[in-house]
């Protein structure tokens, strides 16, 4: 799967859950609590892979980053940049991936001869406050910096 057929899918799924929560009359802050790690498990187990897989309890719902109140409404982050035909080369590695913040929380993941960005250590874009700030019922448009034109 590429960045590209995975972010606009993922903007479909996402869409489609709060198109139908706005028919139901939530507010905004209804909506991303909708969003809540736990809450989407229940009420949206096929939302992420994740859910499907058993945690370190051995049930089902793995989180995708270790932190106690985990909020799925942005799932990938603003700041994250993408580009499926490599972004620029890097030690003769194509780099498809970076964080726009060079986030300290975050790492270049070398895979062979790519390198991908691994989020998996950061946690901005989870936090309710972070949501409450950037949030937009479109998620497109919130991400709109992440496909890299560089």
């Amino acid at each position: 799967m590429t960045y590209r057929s995975w972010f606009d899918d993922f903007a479909k799924r996402h869409q489609h859950i709060v198109q139908k929560l706005r028919q139901k009359g939530y507010t905004k802050e209804q909506i991303i609590n909708y969003f809540d790690f736990e809450n989407m498990l229940q009420h949206e187990p096929n939302f992420c892979p994740l859910y499907q897989e058993l945690n370190e309890a051995g049930t089902q719902g793995k989180k995708c980053h270790d932190m106690e109140r985990l909020n799925c409404y942005l799932c990938a982050c603003p700041h994250f940049r993408f580009n499926d035909a490599g972004i620029d080369k890097i030690e003769k590695r194509t780099r498809y991936s970076l964080c726009d913040i060079d986030s300290k929380e975050g790492s270049a993941g070398v895979y062979g001869e790519m390198i991908h960005q691994d989020c998996s250590g950061c946690r901005i874009p989870h936090h309710l406050k972070y949501i409450q700030k950037h949030y937009d019922e479109d998620w497109k448009v919130i991400m709109k910096q992440c496909q890299s034109t560089l």
